[in-house]
């Protein structure tokens, strides 16, 4: 599906031993948690394990490649405020102007500097196991409206939701000095 770009950002969000107790023993094995992005939109997570930390990491890289979705992100944010849900995480995502940054716990950072957010607002509610909160950060993202369907929905133009609104206020500053210039 996302096979034809060779430049991928890949994430390690969780690595941990998972110890097995068996009728001989115990076995060992290694958990990894890996978000693989294309940087402009296309997101997936894979979890895998393996005696081998590479092997691990390695399976659980195919695993996200291939159930990677696209989701929709203008601007370096998200259009509008989204919540996610997986399991007993939460998380409210909110956009943010230009220059804010991610402000997000490590989970949810790895899977928006992926996707190709740069300025965004998180905050994780319940549990905080990195697994559940990428999942709930991927549900959260792919809840996001596009913004021709927003437009439609809103009977708005699309220029409406293109303008910052910094932008405007900086507009709104510069008018009104001139218009005091012109009248005296």
């Amino acid at each position: 599906m996302f096979e034809t770009t060779d430049t991928f950002i890949e994430k390690v969000v969780e690595l941990k031993r998972v110890i097995k107790v068996v009728k001989g023993g115990k076995r060992l094995k290694l958990y990894a948690c890996v978000v693989v992005g294309d940087g402009a939109g296309g997101i997936g997570v894979g979890h895998a394990k393996s005696a081998e930390v590479a092997a691990a990491i390695k399976k659980a890289t195919v695993i996200a490649k291939k159930t990677m979705v696209k989701v929709d992100v203008t601007e370096g944010t998200i259009l509008h405020p989204v919540t996610g849900k997986f399991s007993a995480s939460n998380l409210i995502m909110k956009p943010a102007l230009t220059g804010t940054g991610i402000i997000a716990c490590n989970p949810v950072r790895a899977v928006c500097e992926a996707v190709g957010i740069k300025n965004i607002l998180t905050k994780s509610l319940g549990s905080n196991n990195p697994t559940n909160l990428a999942n709930a950060t991927i549900n959260a993202l792919k809840s996001i409206r596009p913004i021709l369907i927003e437009a439609e929905m809103r009977n708005k133009p699309i220029e409406y939701f293109m303008r910052k609104k910094h932008e405007e206020n900086k507009s709104d500053i510069k008018e009104e000095p001139d218009k005091q210039n012109q009248e005296t």
